[in-house]
């Protein structure tokens, strides 16, 4: 007996060594310490325990080394439309994207800016999404016959962070990027994507989800540029020089907090004025609508103490009656453009606040909302009655949920992604005539009958708008990385960016 005890005794260093030689290469390299463990002389209850140890370790592991590439190499798990995130490694050396710009030429040495010479064509995309905000492009004919003859690149640089997208007018693209600790508004020569001028002031938006930069696309009137930042500065440019013309801080004169995902509308011009989004009200003060006049920048007036949605205002007429359509957090309202008094109102609930579709207009007094998260579309008409216009509530499902996207109207039927699916739908009734073809959280646009869908993943995919069947023409590779802008067309050229870069095609 004395003997046996004496061998344990003796075994006991050994035992607590294998011990600590397993926890010491388990915490270097999980997989090693599992192959250890099983290995050694542990019994089979001691080993499944073990087994279920360096699992639950394993994913602070990879948690931890996922976050050392996030903070120090730039990776980034993206959402591209599948429902796991895609590791990716976005650019942030912006010296690179200096080096870039540089290789297209050297910068003019004047010390101002010298106008962009005008263009003979009058300017049409100047809004988000196009001259009505609805996706639509009807300038003139796109080729369409993509297998014979693909869209030309002409060009294609490194661009700074954020999801706006462009505006068009006199020979210029106008967008807003972010370039290290400030935002930059920014015009491109439409011929040469040679940058004409830029304006930059320190202001940054970064948040864990979509990342950093701007949100809201640029509006472009009458030789002005308006562009709203994601922390909230309003700016008005001279377009043709990016000269300052007046200014002012949205969340801190109108008593808001910004947005989770940061101020994301778009300015509108209506009239005499320009309407912005403000955040979140807070205290008696707050208000989220405002109007400034569109020369002076001096306040028009400001209403609404609804929290801000992420959907940019329109100007419609619906029912007879010229409106705004302005989403907020939890609705859907008609404003007076004049005073921005409520007409009416239709409660439209999205998990997280996050209502990021335009509305879609399908008649004179129609009109159909999409959201993802679950929530789905529903088809309103409203109607005249004794005590105003009042919303009514047509049809609902959940076979359109459009998330970070917008859908587009053709021939009665609506085109737009269910999550990350191509979807048509009768814009009448919501029955749903197929579901087709996977484009990731990508973005639509309406040209010559077909779709022109720029995908999550930054290809380009041509699809005709027929509700007998999904039919995709073509589809090929034209800038990288998560892509959730959206593009703009103008003149037959196709301008697309997202964080990393930008490009412009000939679809003429």
């Amino acid at each position: 007996m004395k003997q046996v005890t004496d061998q344990e005794r003796a075994a006991t260093p050994s035992a607590h060594s294998a011990a600590r030689r397993l926890r010491l290469v388990t915490l270097a390299f999980p997989p090693a310490g599992l192959w250890l463990l099983w290995r050694g002389p542990a019994t089979l209850g001691r080993k499944l325990l073990g087994t279920l140890g360096i699992g639950l370790f394993t994913l602070v592991y990879l948690a931890a080394i996922g976050f050392l590439l996030h903070r120090f190499t730039g990776l980034r798990f993206e959402m591209q439309g599948s429902p796991i995130p895609k590791p990716t490694w976005q650019v942030t050396d912006y010296e690179r994207l200096e080096k870039s710009r540089a290789a297209l030429g050297p910068k003019p040495a004047a010390p101002a800016p010298m106008p962009a010479p005008k263009s003979t064509t009058p300017p049409y995309w100047t809004d988000f999404r196009g001259p009505r905000r609805d996706g639509n492009y009807t300038e003139q004919p796109i080729n369409i016959d993509w297998a014979k003859s693909p869209p030309k690149l002409l060009w294609k640089q490194p661009v700074g962070g954020g999801y706006a997208s462009f505006v068009i007018a006199d020979g210029l693209a106008f967008t807003i990027e972010q370039r290290r600790e400030q935002e930059a508004i920014t015009a491109y020569e439409v011929e040469t994507g040679r940058e004409a001028w830029l304006h930059a002031y320190p202001a940054r938006f970064d948040e864990p989800m979509g990342g950093e930069g701007p949100r809201a696309t640029p509006t472009w009137h009458e030789g002005r540029l308006y562009s709203l930042g994601g922390a909230g500065s309003f700016r008005c440019l001279e377009a043709s020089t990016g000269k300052l013309l007046w200014q002012h801080d949205l969340l801190k004169e109108n008593q808001c907090a910004n947005l989770m995902f940061a101020l994301s509308s778009s300015p509108l011009i209506v009239d005499d004025t320009v309407i912005v989004q403000a955040g979140d009200p807070q205290g008696r003060e707050g208000r989220m609508l405002i109007a400034y006049h569109k020369v002076t920048g001096a306040l028009v007036w400001k209403t609404q103490e609804d929290k801000a949605a992420y959907v940019s205002p329109m100007l419609v007429t619906l029912a007879g009656e010229r409106q705004l359509l302005i989403h907020t957090a939890r609705h859907l309202l008609g404003v007076s453009p004049t005073d921005g008094t409520t007409l009416w109102r239709f409660p439209w609930n999205v998990d997280y606040d996050n209502t990021i579709a335009q509305p879609i207009l399908t008649g004179t007094n129609r009109l159909v909302l999409s959201a993802g998260y679950g929530t789905g579309a529903v088809g309103l008409e409203l109607l005249r009655t004794d005590k105003g216009l009042l919303p009514r509530e047509l049809w609902r499902n959940k076979f359109l949920k459009n998330k970070f996207t917008s859908s587009v109207l053709h021939a009665g039927h609506l085109y737009g992604l269910d999550e990350d699916i191509l979807v048509c739908l009768d814009a009448t009734t919501g029955e749903r005539k197929w579901k087709d073809g996977r484009y990731g959280y990508g973005q639509v646009l309406l040209a010559s009958g077909h779709l022109v869908i720029l995908c999550g993943n930054g290809d380009l995919a041509l699809v005709k708008a027929l509700p007998e069947q999904h039919t995709e023409l073509a589809r090929l590779p034209a800038i990288k990385g998560k892509t959730w802008n959206h593009p703009a067309l103008s003149g037959g050229k196709l301008f697309i960016r997202n964080a990393i870069e930008m490009a412009c095609f000939d679809l003429r």
